[in-house]
C-alpha cells in the first residue's frame, strides 16, 4: 500500500514538474514574440518585404529592420487559422564568433535544460541544437540555436529560430481546405468537352 501510495505521489509530483516546465517555454527574442500580431511590430519589420514561404505559400515572412545585438533576421506569420499571428522568429546575431555561440548555449541550458536533439553535422561545421516544448496552452514550440563556419546552405555565424509548430500546422490545413473549396467550384462547373480534331489512336498516342 505504502509503495503505491508513494507511486500515485510520484506521479503527481511528475505531474506538476511537467506543468512547470510547460510554463517556462520561450515565446520571445529580442522584440519579437510568438503567436502576437504581427501589427504590434510594425516598426520593428519592414512590411513591403513579405513574402510567401516556398512549399509554405499560406504563411508569409517579413525582413526586421536594425535591431540592437541583431544583424538580420526574418519574421513569419499565418494567413488563414489566426491572420497576422506570428508562427516563427528567425534572427542572426551581430555576433558571430564562436565564444558568443558558447556563452549562448550555455544561459540557454541553465534557463531551459539540456537541449532535446543536435540538428548539425558530424563534423561541426554547422552546430545546431534543439530544444522542443510545449507551454501552459498546449502550443508546441521547437527552438534551435546554430553556429555556422563555412557550410553555405546557411547563414553564417549564430542564429536562432523560435517556431510554434501547431500555429503553423492548423494554418497549413485551414489554407488546404479554402484551396480545396475554390478549386471545386471550378470542377463543377458544366464545362465543354473539347475535341482536339484527333480520330483512331492518334487520339490517345503521343505524337
Amino acid at each position: 500500500m505504502k509503495k503505491r501510495l508513494f507511486f500515485i505521489t510520484s506521479l503527481a509530483f511528475l505531474g506538476i514538474v511537467s506543468i512547470c516546465l510547460a510554463g517556462e517555454a520561450p515565446h520571445q527574442v529580442s522584440v519579437f514574440v510568438l503567436n502576437r500580431d504581427i501589427a504590434d511590430f510594425r516598426d520593428s519589420v519592414i512590411m513591403e518585404t513579405a513574402l510567401p514561404i516556398r512549399y509554405l505559400e499560406n504563411i508569409e515572412e517579413v525582413e526586421i529592420k536594425p535591431i540592437k545585438g541583431i544583424k538580420s533576421g526574418y519574421i513569419a506569420y499565418a494567413n488563414c487559422t489566426a491572420p497576422g499571428h506570428i508562427v516563427r522568429i528567425k534572427l542572426k546575431y551581430k555576433d558571430g564568433s564562436k565564444e558568443f555561440f558558447e556563452n549562448l548555449l550555455k544561459r540557454i541550458k541553465k534557463k531551459y535544460g539540456e537541449p532535446d536533439e543536435y540538428r548539425g553535422d558530424v563534423f561541426h561545421i554547422l552546430i545546431a541544437w534543439k530544444w522542443s516544448f510545449v507551454d501552459k496552452d498546449g502550443n508546441l514550440i521547437s527552438m534551435t540555436l546554430q553556429h555556422n563556419t563555412l557550410d553555405t546552405e546557411e547563414k553564417k555565424g549564430n542564429a536562432i529560430k523560435l517556431t510554434m509548430t501547431n500555429l503553423i500546422e492548423e494554418d497549413q490545413r485551414c489554407h488546404k481546405l479554402k484551396a480545396l473549396d475554390h478549386r471545386e467550384k471550378f470542377r463543377q462547373r458544366d464545362w465543354k468537352v473539347l475535341d482536339p480534331r484527333l480520330t483512331g489512336w492518334d487520339l490517345y498516342m503521343p505524337q
